[in-house]
């Protein structure tokens, strides 16, 4: 009986640190990998921004300052994009579930018929994990030019389109910064952002993701020893 219960602790001893040496394991690539190219001028981050999610709650630049974060645009209404923009980004966020400082973030851009009540009832039904995942919503040309910022297409009407709204269907991945970031293809150009609706691209995200996790390793370890 007595190892039986050695065994069980043991046992949960090891699935509580998994996710710490995962994280080493990951980051002890540092000296095996190529940076991610950055997006934009010198200098250029994504300006403040400030929405509510599907708690009610206010959503600014300082929730996500010092993570790593992903970052999309649609609305609850879309009928076939959209679904499978949540879906790619739930797989992305289950495969980097034991790492520390990611997040998400899903911007509508139908902010009119999206209220928060209504962005919970939807990322319910997605099974989205909201422990670090906001759909936000807002002011409309707030929404749409924060679009911009991220370098993406965002929050055209137009009848002709399903659900009557245009919108980016790419992924953007932001730095602990708030710089753009992205990797680099083999012709040395950055890919600038991730097509959602491209398996090859999602798996290329998330490999950035530890790529970009790294960097910051090899920083950490490059001052503690300054």
């Amino acid at each position: 009986m007595a190892f039986t219960t050695f065994k069980k602790w043991i046992g949960l001893l090891a699935i509580l640190a998994l996710p710490g040496i995962i994280y080493f394991y990951v980051t002890k690539v540092e000296n095996h990998f190529m940076p991610l190219a950055t997006i934009g001028v010198e200098g250029y981050v994504i300006p403040a921004f400030s929405f509510v999610n599907q708690y009610s709650d206010t959503i600014s630049n300082a929730n996500y300052e010092g993570n790593i974060y992903v970052a999309n645009f649609f609305f609850t209404s879309c009928p076939k994009i959209c679904p499978n923009m949540i879906n790619k980004m739930k797989y992305v966020q289950e495969k980097l579930s034991v790492y520390p400082n990611i997040k998400f973030l899903s911007h509508t851009v139908d902010p009119d018929n999206d209220s928060p009540e209504k962005l919970l009832e939807y990322a319910i039904s997605m099974q989205a994990d909201l422990t670090n995942w906001n759909f936000v919503t807002g002011e409309k040309q707030e929404i749409y030019t924060i679009a911009a910022s991220y370098l993406v297409s965002a929050g055209k009407e137009d009848e002709n389109i399903p659900g009557g709204f245009f919108h980016s269907e790419k992924f953007i991945l932001i730095d602990k910064e708030g710089k753009v970031r992205s990797g680099i293809d083999i012709n040395g150009n950055p890919y600038g952002n991730y097509n959602s609706r491209n398996d090859a691209d999602i798996k290329t995200l998330i490999k950035d993701i530890r790529v970009l996790m790294a960097e910051y390793k090899q920083k950490e370890n490059q001052n503690e020893n300054q």
